[in-house]
């Protein structure tokens, strides 16, 4: 189903880890029921014993393509429900039909497959869209207006936003907040028919203006939007607001544990209060089982139903201020504070009035049933983490939109990009992104990952596998001019091997052959060499790597004075690998390719696409870190090996470093490589 944990990195604990594997012991979802596709508990009902022991969920916006911030969601999701035995959905988030393609769809749903992960288990396929779920949504919606938890707001956007209040100071009531639930369903059910224009009204929640979270002051759930949506075309011309959408999704699809980063932290007690809200149309088999535990409990006698109200009583808080008979139960639990005893003498109106209006109290009993009955409503519960913040990038879709619509990048795949495509087209591998992500580990603390952790987590990926070759990027001519007479012909070709790779000989050799004249890197010569310059310069002797030690005699300059070629000349006998190679000492190796036999190439040297570290922290214009050097395009030669490079193969060009094939884009036929990453040491001979 998924694709493998990295080989070299053991498992480590993290409280997302902890939190499953204390669910599981405690057999929190043991008993839940799958129909096979989602649905409400009435549908879930009529299913089997789920299969999976937990479920996940990646929710990606099709709004743009996804960046490394997202591999780590998806490696998370996808490997804790592998490691735990259970399933994780690919589900889109798509509600916002203005800012979403089928083209981000597509591109999502090759990226997570790319690398390596499946949405296939069971012998059913977990592709979802939020979308699926608009009828239930609207029915939750009109549930929640019917019950008094809902209302339609006619305000303007700029007085709602005036109202919200501040972090110090409560928001104020609309004026529309205590409208008869009738006229707000007519009204609700007009912008569902487009009788009103965008923005004329939109659908609150009904929860508390007074609230220290901003998040609770009455959120808007559905707004009116007349645009023509991906997945259902015309059908709908109001839409749900993610946080409304969300954790029905979750429900719908049975998922135990919602994993989302920091930000929506704030967001969670919303999550909890809509979920139990609507648990008598979400969950209704759970919903009657729990009004007939409510009635065991009565008959098992006073004490059994006093300990039973004080539970609930320790949950009062979760009784909202809207309700009449909410603010009932808050008065006799506000009487039990000063006086415990009337906690038995208030039993039988306690029960009345818990048993004829359960519908409004789901909330008190999500938490106070916890003790008789765990998960009485299978509910799924929300827990996030902190978020991958990489240095030198930006992971905002809509700034990397912006670098794709100003020109600034070819395109959401340009080699730059943090995007996976970016990252798949400059020559990262699935399995070093995954190597990654485990490495950064999962907390609660924020904090940044250095740039430089992604390039070694690709270089430990490709050192073992990645076959070496000879690539010169800058290159000069260097002339053996004892050819000839060493070999008794200028037309003489040596032939030389390498293995294609260091560590596995069951890859073969490479072969290539050494002629008169070669390719060298232009920095491999100096005329008047610094200290510590151990290659070529006039009486140094070096190897050529897997050929023979030269002695550099001079050079040839033009008229501006610049070296067009360098002069050698060969040391007989000193050929790598045969007897008496070594008895000529030489501190300097340096690599070459043949002039007869290059295969002329165009390399690209990338660097950071920006030069600040946190390029838009703060508020700042990112655009002003862009880095002007971040690509530099050079005809290179390569190793005639190269000449028939597969797609998606990646190199470790000795010396430069590790260069993936790019067939996106051949320029005039020659085989392109882009830099991947540097060396682990630097090339010091």
């Amino acid at each position: 189903m998924s694709a493998p944990a990295p080989k070299d990195e053991a498992k480590v604990s993290n409280f997302l880890r902890q939190v499953i594997e204390r669910d599981l012991a405690q057999g929190r979802y043991d008993g839940r029921r799958w129909a096979g596709s989602p649905g409400d508990g009435t549908h879930h009902e009529h299913g089997g014993p789920d299969p999976a022991k937990v479920r996940m969920r990646f929710p990606p916006e099709p709004n743009g393509y996804l960046h490394v911030g997202h591999a780590k969601s998806i490696w998370l999701n996808f490997s804790l429900a592998q490691e735990y035995g259970g399933v994780c959905h690919m589900r889109f988030d798509d509600t916002n039909p203005e800012k979403e393609e089928q083209e981000y769809v597509d591109a999502i749903l090759d990226a997570v497959r790319w690398l390596g992960w499946s949405w296939e288990a069971h012998g059913t396929r977990h592709l979802y869209y939020a979308s699926d779920y608009f009828d239930f949504m609207y029915r939750a919606a009109e549930y929640l207006i019917e019950t008094g938890h809902a209302y339609v707001d006619e305000q303007t956007p700029e007085q709602m936003r005036a109202h919200r209040g501040t972090l110090t100071e409560p928001g104020i009531d609309s004026p529309y907040r205590d409208r008869p639930a009738e006229e707000s369903l007519a009204r609700f059910r007009e912008m569902r028919d487009g009788r009103h224009a965008d923005g004329a009204m939109v659908l609150r929640a009904k929860i508390d203006m007074a609230s220290p979270n901003i998040n609770l002051r009455d959120p808007a759930i559905y707004r009116i939007k007349h645009a023509t949506h991906h997945n259902t075309g015309d059908t709908w011309c109001i839409y749900p607001m993610y946080t409304f959408a969300h954790p029905i999704e979750d429900a719908l699809e049975n998922i135990t544990h919602s994993i989302c980063t920091l930000e929506f932290e704030d967001q969670r007690p919303f999550y909890d209060w809509l979920l139990e809200r609507i648990v008598p149309i979400l969950r209704a088999p759970q919903f009657e089982r729990a009004k007939q535990l409510i009635e065991r409990i009565e008959q098992q006698g006073l004490e059994a139903g006093k300990e039973f109200a004080l539970r609930c009583h320790n949950h009062a808080h979760k009784l909202g201020p809207n309700t009449e008979p909410e603010r009932q139960m808050r008065a006799l639990f506000m009487k039990w504070e000063h006086d415990r005893e009337a906690v038995l003498r208030d039993l039988p109106q306690f029960f009345n009035l818990l048993k004829t209006q359960t519908h409004q109290f789901t909330p008190l009993l999500a938490s106070s049933l916890e003790a008789y009955r765990i998960e009485p409503f299978n509910l799924p519960h929300q827990y996030e983490f902190a978020r991958l913040n990489l240095t030198y990038v930006v992971t905002s879709k809509r700034k990397l939109k912006q670098l794709v619509d100003e020109g600034i990048v070819s395109g959401w795949d340009d080699p730059r990009m943090p995007t996976i495509v970016g990252l798949r087209r400059r020559g990262y591998t699935p399995e070093a992104i995954r190597l990654f992500c485990e490495r950064t580990g999962v907390s609660k603390a924020g904090g940044w990952i250095d740039y430089s952790n992604l390039e070694i987590a690709l270089r430990d990926d490709l050192e073992g596998k990645a076959p070496r070759a000879m690539a010169v990027l800058d290159p000069v001519k260097l002339k053996l001019t004892n050819w000839a007479q060493v070999f008794g012909s200028a037309d003489h070709r040596e032939p030389c091997t390498a293995p294609a790779h260091p560590q596995r000989p069951e890859l073969g050799q490479r072969h290539f052959s050494l002629g008169p004249e070669i390719w060298i890197e232009r920095e491999d010569f100096a005329e008047t060499p610094p200290k510590g310059f151990f290659r070529l310069f006039p009486g140094n002797k070096v190897r050529l790597r897997y050929g023979y030690v030269i002695e550099c005699t001079g050079c040839e300059k033009d008229e501006a004075g610049h070296v067009t070629s360098v002069l050698a000349t060969v040391v007989p006998d000193t050929k790598s690998g045969t007897p008496g190679a070594d008895a000529v000492k030489v501190k300097g190796t340096i690599t070459w390719v043949g002039v007869h036999d290059a295969v002329p190439a165009e390399v690209r040297l990338y660097e950071r696409l920006f030069t600040d570290p946190q390029p838009d922290a703060g508020g700042k214009d990112f655009k002003a870190a862009l880095n002007p050097d971040s690509l530099k395009v050079v005809a290179a030669y390569v190793e005639p090996s190269l000449a028939e490079a597969e797609a998606e193969e990646r190199f470790q060009f000795e010396r430069h470093g590790y260069f993936g094939t790019d067939r996106h884009d051949h320029a005039a036929g020659k085989p392109v490589f882009n830099r991947i990453a540097g060396l682990k040491d630097s090339w010091s001979k």
